[in-house]
């Protein structure tokens, strides 16, 4: 019987990570949810962008999330 067990993805990764189609894993920087008022615009401007782990960062999470790419 192969493919007996399915690993459990882990519920928290799944709703903070993303898998791009060449295998890189994307993020949403954390800092924009509260205290807005005294951040710069130029500091919550590049919050906004979306980021891309390192190497080591991103075995973890593919441990974490072992049906991503």
């Amino acid at each position: 019987m192969k493919g007996k067990y399915k690993i459990k993805s882990h519920s928290g990764a799944k709703k903070r990570f993303k898998f791009t189609k060449t295998g890189k894993v994307k993020y949403k920087k954390a800092g924009l949810r509260h205290l807005l008022t005294g951040m710069s615009s130029t500091r919550a401007r590049k919050l906004r962008k979306i980021a891309v782990l390192n190497d080591i960062n991103k075995e973890v999470v593919k441990q974490k999330l072992p049906y991503g790419r």
